[in-house]
């Protein structure tokens, strides 16, 4: 790469409300006047005194206040829209702004449940195994059942070095406890390598206030490297800052280029454009999964449909609507959805996700369950760990009957894998043996990645 292929890039940060989902920002509102002659009013401030009038106890005015606001919000039926009490926006606003103490994971209600978008890059969540669209049973055995996702969300967060024990469903697989070291979160959302000598590799974990400014600095260090093609890397990105997506997806576009539009409830539509000329030129590949969302559904689908791009790896999942937040006079605030986005091409992803060009999936056996270090697996013993235990095993290339019974060759296997790798041979599953399984695991996932491999191939038929 070089100063005629990519221009030098400054982007000045916008600082916004991040939210799991595509969020835009708007100037502060004026507080709205009491609407005292609204007579749709009337029978919600009768209710209120009669409550306090009449109820056998003394009921206090904050919570009938804070409830009757979650009630609306409730009414719309909206998992993207949510009230948050004073504590819970402070919560939420640590966690756009600075690092934060968590597992590190996006989620959002969904028909009730409280559902993974997707584990943070470098997460203890992601570390422990969690997946998109793993869902939410309960957090240290208290069900999340008719939670919101903020209520939820300041059950799971905690302080560095706590554990806390996440029951999920998970498809295909059924119910698994996942037991996670909080951590601290850090806020990093760009990843930038040179792979194969020419390759610049550009992982997006998420569009925040600083995403922008760490793409530039990402793209003018390439350009030191003179990569000749772009990999850009947004799976597991749940999402974030609409004006985030809009600006770097402008880097790749002609000016003039539809970006996307955005339709509100009278079925108007806003057309954004890119503004200026690509400052990137070189051959460029997306690759993205189930786990990218929103923002970054936005950006593969105009770099594809305005900019030729092709996408490589598995549907997106597929978030279509665009959300807002009113900061309230004591300090809680409301999230609620204003619009729908659509592709430059004018469809409406959301619940439906974006197909690939080219669909590359990674192995099986990274789908694989967390298996509890905590739980013993010996001799004689049958179960579904055992059998994802096996599966571990054979994936690292040691010889097992992937059976479910920890039988002679899964008790060799074992040994053969403890020596290996310094632990004392005990032949059996748990602690550090455990831990390592899943961790040799993960780093054959990151040095075998099929989908990366797809988009390398496809650079190189491209440039053929």
């Amino acid at each position: 790469m070089n100063n005629n292929t990519l221009k030098y890039i400054v982007i000045i940060a916008i600082t916004a409300f991040l939210t799991y989902t595509v969020t835009v920002n708007f100037t502060q509102q004026q507080p709205t006047a009491a609407p005292a002659d609204h007579e749709e009013f009337n029978k919600l401030f009768s209710t209120f005194d009669t409550i306090k009038r009449d109820f056998y106890e003394n009921a206090d005015d904050a919570k009938l206040v804070d409830g009757a606001i979650k009630g609306m919000i409730e009414s719309l039926d909206d998992p993207y829209s949510t009230y948050m009490d004073k504590e819970e926006a402070k919560g939420f606003n640590e966690n756009i702004s600075s690092s934060f103490e968590g597992i590190g994971a996006e989620v959002q209600e969904n028909n009730g449940t409280i559902m993974i978008v997707t584990p943070i890059k470098g997460s203890p969540a992601e570390k422990a195994g969690i997946r998109p669209r793993d869902t939410i049973l309960k957090v240290d055995d208290q069900s999340v059942e008719g939670m919101t996702v903020n209520e939820a969300v300041m059950l799971i967060r905690g302080e560095k070095g706590s554990n806390v024990t996440l029951n999920i469903e998970r498809e295909g697989v059924g119910n698994i406890d996942v037991t996670i070291t909080r951590d601290t979160i850090p806020i990093e959302t760009v990843y930038s390598e040179v792979i194969d000598g020419n390759i610049g590799k550009i992982q997006i974990t998420k569009f925040s206030d600083s995403t922008g400014e760490e793409l530039s600095q990402a793209l003018n260090e390439l350009s030191n490297e003179n990569v000749e093609s772009i990999i850009l890397d947004l799976r597991q990105n749940p999402g974030g800052l609409m004006d985030e997506a809009l600006a770097m997806s402008d880097l790749f576009l002609e000016k003039g280029s539809t970006i996307m539009q955005v339709e509100n409830k009278n079925g108007s539509k806003e057309v954004y454009q890119a503004k200026q000329d690509a400052a990137v030129t070189l051959p460029v590949v997306v690759v993205v999964d189930e786990g990218t969302a929103s923002a970054g559904e936005i950006m593969a689908a105009a770099l594809h449909e305005s900019g030729n791009i092709p996408i490589v790896g598995t549907k997106t999942f597929g978030k279509g609507t665009i959300q807002t937040a009113k900061v309230l006079d004591d300090g809680s605030s409301i999230k609620y959805t204003i619009a729908k986005w659509l592709t430059p091409a004018g469809t409406w992803v959301h619940q439906k996700g974006i197909e690939p060009q080219q669909e590359a999936k990674l192995p099986e056996y990274a789908n694989l369950p967390f298996l509890n270090p905590e739980k013993a697996m010996k001799q004689g013993d049958s179960s579904p760990e055992v059998k994802t235990a096996q599966q571990m095993l054979k994936a690292l290339g040691y010889e097992v009957t992937e059976n479910g019974v920890y039988d002679e060759d899964t008790q060799q296997a074992v040994s053969s894998f403890q020596e290996a790798n310094g632990i004392q041979a005990n032949k059996e599953i748990s602690g550090q043996t455990t831990l390592l399984i899943m961790e040799k695991l993960r780093e054959q996932i990151q040095e075998n990645d099929t989908q990366i491999q797809a988009a390398k191939q496809l650079l190189q038929e491209t440039s053929s």
